[in-house]
């Protein structure tokens, strides 16, 4: 029974990713249609951060209330009824109205089973699980370049993503039992029994503060590049936007394979050494857009930049219990959960107004400039944090 969960645990992380790369692949062609500026992108994702913020936060009591299984298959539902929101869309601001409960799904979903994961898992299953939210975030552009290649709408795209979250929906709802009995037999403190820390108390803690920023500006880096690769390789590149919509999955599938290795490098390293890694290897990706190399290099380069990505947030995450304890992991990644949407949501409009008004070139050096606060806050916590 618990192999069945861990499977069903592995079909949720494909479930958040799927609608992960949608809008940046689909936009050069979307805002078009809409007839709204190219920066506008920001906005829709600002309201799908900013929605995963509030979800985020209430992610302790919800558990509490819910347990696990109930806010999974409840915001996967959500995001399924979000994304048919996106399909049948005709206007920007219809558009911005389903960015709600699209939002408001994925915060509460990705605290709860990321806590959920590392409390009960070893960190190769973080690296793995993550690695099945690559899969998601790899297929959902290519499934939107299938249908733009093809000549059909971008509402397609996203119908089709719908489907395979509302069947992924059933699949919870039926798993619901197992989570419970997982739970009972860890020999574990009932996290229900626990009083709630409160935000207050949980950004109180020495250390969290820290994590909070790295987490910011991590997932900063992610949204970005995930959001306006595109839009640079076809500004910058010279790529048209329905091949630039499939060199988009590039970036992802490079977080993805990148995963899938970390799952036995971490057997070898500490958590700590596998973020530090992938710092490097995000550097080395950033150097490559800045050299003169092409396509190929751009392509190369946004490879890079997803291998890096790879190890942190699992990493990050799976650290977690064991620097604040597994009594108070769900109040911690309540708020990391939320720092990284904060990330997600001013960083990415704050690069569009950037875009439009200096040059989508400025792309490689706003990920360095978040890179390198990153290092530095991560390398903080580590110091306060001693693992």
């Amino acid at each position: 029974m618990v192999h069945i969960l861990l499977i069903v645990i592995y079909i949720s992380f494909i479930s958040l990713g799927l609608p992960d790369g949608l809008l940046g692949s689909a936009w050069p062609v979307m805002y078009q249609e809409l007839q709204v500026p190219m920066s506008y992108a920001g906005v829709v994702s600002m309201i799908i951060s900013g929605c995963t913020i509030v979800s985020a936060l209430m992610s302790e009591r919800l558990v509490k209330k819910l347990g696990t299984g109930g806010v999974t298959a409840l915001s996967v539902a959500a995001t399924a009824a979000a994304l048919f929101g996106f399909s049948i869309s005709k206007s920007f601001w219809q558009i911005c109205l389903w960015a709600i409960p699209y939002g408001l799904g994925a915060g509460s979903v990705d605290a709860a089973l990321n806590n959920y994961v590392a409390v009960h898992y070893k960190s190769r299953h973080m690296s793995w699980l993550h690695c099945f939210w690559g899969v998601g975030c790899t297929c959902g552009p290519y499934v939107m370049s299938y249908f733009l290649v093809g000549g059909q709408h971008w509402s397609r795209g996203y119908n089709a993503i719908f489907i395979l979250q509302a069947v992924l929906t059933g699949i919870l709802v039926l798993s619901l039992p197992l989570w419970k009995k997982k739970s009972e037999g860890s020999g574990a403190v009932p996290f229900a029994e626990t009083e709630p820390l409160g935000i207050k108390k949980t950004i109180a803690i020495p250390g969290a503060k820290d994590m909070m920023i790295s987490f910011l500006c991590y997932c900063a880096i992610e949204q970005t590049t995930g959001l306006w690769a595109v839009s640079y390789i076809v500004g910058e590149k010279g790529v048209s936007a329905e091949e630039a919509a499939g060199w988009g999955a590039m970036f992802f599938l490079g977080v993805t394979v990148g995963r899938f290795i970390s799952g036995f490098i971490t057997e070898k390293f500490s958590d700590t050494q596998m973020v530090r890694i992938g710092i490097v290897i995000i550097a080395a990706g950033i150097a490559v857009l800045f050299m003169p190399l092409g396509n190929t290099g751009a392509l190369s380069g946004l490879v890079l930049i997803g291998l890096g990505c790879a190890p942190v947030y699992p990493c990050l995450i799976h650290s977690t219990p064991i620097r604040f304890g597994a009594e108070k992991s769900q109040a911690v990644i309540g708020i990391q959960m939320a720092s990284a949407y904060v990330g997600s949501t001013l960083m990415p409009p704050i690069f569009g107004f950037l875009a439009d008004n200096i040059g989508l070139w400025l792309l490689p050096v706003y990920i360095g400039v978040l890179l390198v606060l990153m290092f530095c806050f991560s390398e903080r916590l580590n110091r306060v944090c001693r693992q």
